[in-house]
């Protein structure tokens, strides 16, 4: 069963950054690119430390702790230490709009 559930709105993660999102205990962080919104599980997969701590760069965000980086397209790991992926969310807004809501799918990934 999936859920679609509003985080926010655009203007709340600007282009270039991530924000953390507490949905029910999940921790789950959204990061604004130019490519478009993307929404991660806010945990790196090897240190278990937030993702949303870290640098955005292009579809990359950084662990702050070791440097392992994800995609935030995919949650798959492009850099040592992490090797194992992060689980994904289905974001849908529209990223022109500042004051579009910021839809998630949960239960879908």
């Amino acid at each position: 069963m999936s859920n679609q559930l509003i985080l926010g709105v655009v203007s709340d993660v600007p282009v270039g950054t991530a924000r953390q999102f507490d949905v029910d205990g999940d921790l789950i962080v959204v990061v604004n690119t130019t490519e478009g919104m993307f929404a991660l599980e806010d945990r790196c997969s090897h240190s278990d430390v937030a993702l949303s701590e870290g640098d955005v760069d292009g579809c990359l965000i950084e662990c702050w702790l070791h440097g392992s980086a994800f995609d935030v397209r995919t949650g798959i790991p492009t850099s040592l230490p992490a090797i194992t992926p992060v689980k994904t969310y289905s974001v849908s807004t529209d990223v022109t709009d500042p004051n579009s809501p910021i839809l998630i799918t949960k239960g879908t990934n």
